[in-house]
């Protein structure tokens, strides 16, 4: 195959031809060899940081370098032992911070294999879908609205293929595509019709097509230099971290020059201030934080995935919290998506479906089932297609009209596909005596373009009120009914638009599906009353199925069971909407452009809105929602890239667990900042008070950076396995703009740092007027525990600790647990006596260390306790 083939030249068998493929598609073995050969299908991106990079990248930051040139000439001038100390904790920290790094970079790499695109193709006769990234020259390729187009691909059929080409060539309206060789020499990209390229969305129709090219040899390819990924965008909360962080460092490094100046004045060895100030401002900045909240939030969505919540954007994990409205398709979603045809009307009676003669007489009202529908044979010889249609098509084939038997009988020789805006979708068939086409659709709408009912002739006004009543009758029963209509031709149409094929229709009949509710959505949308949260359901079905399916599910309640439609909706100005908006509960009949109104009205209103959508034209109201969500399995290409979370089992109930997981993190990352701001502070009190009160200087360098080690690492990391608290889905959604310090989080970590500072100094005082010379490693200890202490009553914000039991968060355990072993050994092994100047502690020493740091757990607990009073 030539690299620089014009393809758009040759016919389709000269195609297929030079790409030694056939309609019936390749065989697996094939397809895996030319991926071999030709590699996946994949644009080439941006080099990432390597592990070595990532892990030398830990000792970039300025104060480190300080730390380390510093460390080195107390080694030159003074003792080696201490730049060994300081060097072997610094190279801990830097693994510490490369294994969190590389965990978060793991966990991102992860989701976004989990969000890579399918495509479905046609491999040794059989329609499968296999990852977009794994298509070869030679696949058959079968796109339909809504499909992003995975590869350049000569088109084979289309039938009202109009592809959006915007991302390639600029043009914003979507060219109509046909199948015809095209004989001039070097036509610019949106000129070649007969084409379709990767990276482009298909708006309408649908079409099937040969991969000419994958990868860096597609057109999108030849300019991927231009299209290289930027860095990963930070999430609200990163940066407002991150600025918070450069405003605390700022602050901690004054104090700590204040600190190194005090200590000159008292006169204290120049290195040794120099050292401990230094030491002191690498521990107390919170460098870290915006890469915790990374490690945070991408395991955070790697459990989701578990939930079967893919989150594609990562600022929708800490979003989730603020969500005060989900908007919800209702079919799929609040519904099994299990179609069953359970009620037909046909001549002016409702027939029971298990009475296949009556309905059997009507051949032409099966043949429309059997044939007007998109159903595809599968592997296994199982059909595969949209419920809806499934439903359709397997009632036909029952009583033995097989589609895919009477095809060769009635090929289908063109469509028009289905709209949302026009409610219906036609095929054209070939028969012995002319064409006939079969449209279904909203009932309400085929009704208007009949004019007359097989065996029943004309339909008058009297006739349509009857038709109408009766789909109300069957709508009023929870059904979704679709009217089926048909109309003959001599030859093939010229004029194929809508507006021409589909009037003047032959009415056949009225078909009731039934899609039962899900189980778990009941106590789904219960949750969502209590959390604060308003469920609304938007429908394209009839106002009556809406309303029967809403009160079903305690959406509305007979009192107040008003349903608003598309037609209504419409009419409404802007502010006549946004003063209706917040007491409107179910929408039925909308088209998807009107989800976007929706949107904005509540937005207006200042809420924070959650929105379903799964084709096309929803895409710019899942844009435009805070969180956009996608179906997974009947969602097409173009909403799941709009989207901020797809849902993999198109599953109302998965929402709501997603918004609970989504307030657990935020609350455990507002955990951990409390945590790690209420230790540096600690270390920063202590070490900023003892001057004022007389007192040597309490920490050593190296005492500074082991509990900066020890504290800061495993046990605060730990804090993100914490499970929620009881009252997580009784509260009120949080404000979106509301600060990660609100509710008390700033004060909190301020005066936990004060207490366990002047508890400290407090012992430091004591021990040095009875004279004991190991004051210091007490001091040290004291501080150590009180931090381990603190992290333990932490982990709650409201609840007791005790009543969350010790093993709830068996990781942060462990991790305390280590944290003491590790400190045990700094105060009772000679070879570490030696490096951090610490003296084995007697029995009353220990005990003393022991009690006096855990008041600090005491003393949360205690004020805890106040405050559920208070609140009760």
């Amino acid at each position: 195959m030539e690299e620089k083939t014009k393809w758009y030249k040759l016919s389709i068998e000269e195609t297929l031809k030079e790409l030694k493929s056939s309609p019936e598609g390749l065989s697996t073995e094939e397809a895996k060899a030319r991926l071999n050969t030709y590699g996946p299908n994949e644009l080439i991106k941006k080099k990432k940081k390597g592990p070595i990079r990532m892990f030398f990248d830990q000792f970039k930051d300025f104060m480190i370098v300080v730390l380390i040139a510093a460390a080195v000439l107390s080694g030159i001038i003074g003792d080696l032992k201490d730049t060994i100390a300081i060097a072997v904790i610094l190279l801990l920290n830097a693994v510490l911070g490369f294994v969190q790094e590389y965990r978060a970079e793991k966990a991102m790499e992860a989701l976004k294999k989990l969000s890579a695109p399918l495509a479905t193709v046609i491999r040794q006769g059989r329609v499968t879908h296999v990852k977009a990234s794994e298509l070869v020259p030679g696949d058959i390729v079968l796109l339909e609205a809504g499909t992003m187009v995975p590869a350049d691909i000569r088109l084979m059929e289309v039938y009202q293929l109009k592809i959006e080409e915007a991302a390639l060539t600029g043009e914003s309206l979507a060219v109509k595509k046909h199948v015809s060789a095209l004989v001039d020499d070097d036509l610019p990209l949106g000129d070649r019709k007969n084409m379709a390229f990767k990276g482009t969305v298909v708006t309408y129709g649908r079409g099937k097509g040969v991969v000419v090219a994958t990868g860096m040899d597609t057109e999108l390819g030849r300019i991927a230099t231009m299209l290289q990924e930027s860095e990963e965008p930070k999430t609200p909360l990163q940066k407002r971290l991150a600025a918070f962080g450069k405003r605390l460092a700022i602050a901690i490094i004054l104090i700590c020059t204040v600190i190194f100046l005090f200590g000159i004045l008292r006169g204290e060895p120049v290195l040794l201030m120099l050292l401990t100030a230094v030491s002191l401002t690498v521990a107390a900045i919170p460098e870290a934080l915006p890469a915790v909240v990374t490690i945070s939030l991408a395991i955070g969505a790697r459990k989701m995935v578990k939930q079967n919540a893919l989150i594609r954007k990562l600022p929708a994990v800490e979003s989730l919290g603020s969500v005060t409205y989900i908007c919800t398709d209702k079919t799929g979603t609040l519904t099994e998506n299990r179609m069953k045809v359970v009620q037909i009307y046909l001549d002016g009676k409702i027939i029971d479906v298990e009475n296949n003669a009556d309905v059997k007489e009507n051949r032409d009202f099966l043949l429309a089932l059997a044939l007007s529908n998109d159903v595809q044979m599968g592997d296994g010889n199982k059909a595969v297609g949209e419920p809806t249609e499934l439903a359709l098509y397997e009632f036909a084939a029952k009583l033995g009209f097989d589609k895919f038997d009477l095809l060769s009988e009635y090929p289908r020789v063109n469509e028009i596909p289905f709209d949302s805006d026009r409610k219906a979708m036609t095929t054209i068939h070939k028969t012995d005596s002319g064409y006939i086409s079969f449209t279904k659709g909203a009932a309400d709408v085929l009704i208007e373009k009949s004019t007359s009912m097989a065996l029943k002739g004309e339909i008058d006004e009297t006739t349509r009120d009857v038709l109408l009543k009766m789909n109300e009758k069957m709508a009023s029963e929870g059904l979704r009914v679709l009217a089926i209509g048909m109309r003959r031709f001599d030859s093939i149409p010229e004029d194929l638009s809508p507006e021409y094929i589909e009037n003047d229709l032959v009415f056949l009949g009225l078909v009731g599906l039934m899609d039962p509710p899900r189980k778990e959505v009941f106590d789904a949308i219960e949750a969502c009353k209590k959390a604060g949260i308003v469920p609304v359901m938007i429908t394209g079905d009839h106002p009556v199925t809406a309303r029967t399916i809403a009160l079903k599910l305690g959406l509305i309640t007979e009192e107040n069971s008003s349903v608003i439609t598309g037609a209504e909706l419409e009419r409404l100005s802007e502010e006549e909407f946004k003063e209706k908006v917040e007491h409107i509960r179910v929408y039925a009949r909308v088209a998807p452009e009107q989800k976007l109104k929706i949107v904005k009205a509540l937005q207006d209103r200042g809420h924070f809105v959650a929105m379903t959508g799964d084709g096309v034209n929803d895409a710019p109201a899942l844009k435009r929602a805070d969180i956009g969500v996608a179906m997974g399995i009947t969602g097409t290409d173009v909403a799941k890239e709009a989207a901020h979370m797809i849902l993999l089992d198109d599953n109302f109930a998965t929402i709501v667990k997603a918004v609970k997981e989504g307030r657990k993190i935020y609350d455990n990352i507002r955990k951990f900042i409390k945590y790690l701001l209420a230790t540096n502070s600690a270390e920063v009190w202590t070490l900023f008070l003892a001057p004022f009160l007389a007192l040597p200087l309490p920490l050593l360098p190296i005492h500074i950076l082991w509990i900066n080690l020890i504290t800061d690492g495993l046990p605060a990391i730990s804090l993100s396995a914490e499970p929620e608290e009881g009252d997580i889905m009784n509260r009120k959604p949080r404000p979106p703009r509301e600060s990660i310090f609100a509710h008390r989080l700033g004060i909190d970590a301020i005066w936990i740092g004060l207490l366990m500072a002047l508890l400290v100094l407090a012992l430091q005082h004591w021990e040095l007027s009875r004279g004991n010379e190991n004051w210091q490693t007490m001091v040290f200890s004291t501080l150590c525990f009180a931090q381990l202490f603190n992290v333990l009553s932490i982990r709650t914000e409201k609840e007791s600790a005790f009543s969350r039991g010790l093993f709830s968060n068996k990781p942060l355990v462990y991790s305390v647990l280590f944290s003491v072993l590790m400190q045990f050994a700094v105060i009772y092994l000679p070879v570490m006596n030696n490096f951090f100047r610490t003296s084995p502690l007697s029995l009353r020493d220990l005990a003393v260390v022991l009690g006096l740091s855990s008041l600090v757990f005491f003393i949360v607990e205690f004020v805890k306790m106040l405050r559920r009073k208070k609140s009760k």
